[in-house]
């Protein structure tokens, strides 16, 4: 099993996910020019990470789908819920990360997609910013006496704010006060599987 990920996107999530779930695997980095080559888009056509390839033939793609993968592949470490009820507050979390949190750094990432000139790359870039910390004010607030997101155990959700976390951090978004996050940032930098896929992504 390879996970092809892309040092610090979003393809962190499933790396830590796999250190923490036990199953064996390889990573290859690859960089923003190597996912539009054709040996890559072979991989994957939508020419993004991440990608986990099973076998030659049978690869998955797309975040959620990747990490619900390997909750399902490693039982034993308990990465999504035993129950009905708690997978399907684990998939909440992950589904308000993915379609609500991760889409509004759009206007961060790549400004040129809501604005032609300078200035309005500017606004829209600020104007999410301002809606991160919004979104990320409510997840302090969840996390208030809650050392994770789901079920009060780590899961596939943890690696996913992560990296959102540190997206924030690096592109300005205000996170002043929300001790909350602080803590689990904290918590994950500490943690040996998050060291090891940030040490293989060359990112500690």
């Amino acid at each position: 099993m390879k996970l092809y990920t892309m040092a610090g996107a979003c393809s962190l999530a499933p790396h830590v996910a796999l250190q923490w779930s036990g199953l064996p695997f390889e990573a290859e980095l690859v960089s923003h020019s190597d996912t539009k080559s054709d040996r890559y888009l072979k991989i994957n056509p939508a020419g993004s990470v991440p990608a986990l390839m099973l076998n030659d033939d049978d690869v998955i793609v797309q975040n959620i789908a990747i990490l619900q993968f390997i909750a399902e592949s490693s039982p034993d470490a308990n990465l999504m819920g035993k129950t009905p009820r708690e997978r399907a507050e684990t998939m909440r979390w992950l589904a308000h990360l993915n379609s609500d949190v991760h889409k509004s750094f759009l206007p961060i990432f790549g400004p040129g997609q809501f604005a032609d000139d300078a200035a309005g790359k500017e606004l829209a870039a600020n104007k999410a910013r301002g809606k991160l910390h919004k979104l990320f004010g409510a997840i302090d607030k969840h996390l208030e006496g809650h050392d994770w997101l789901a079920n009060d155990r780590r899961s596939i959700a943890d690696p996913y704010l992560f990296v959102v976390l540190r997206w924030a951090r690096g592109k300005g978004v205000d996170l002043s006060g929300m001790d909350n996050l602080d803590k689990f940032s904290e918590r994950m930098d500490n943690d040996a599987g998050v060291k090891a896929a940030l040490n293989a992504e060359g990112l500690s």
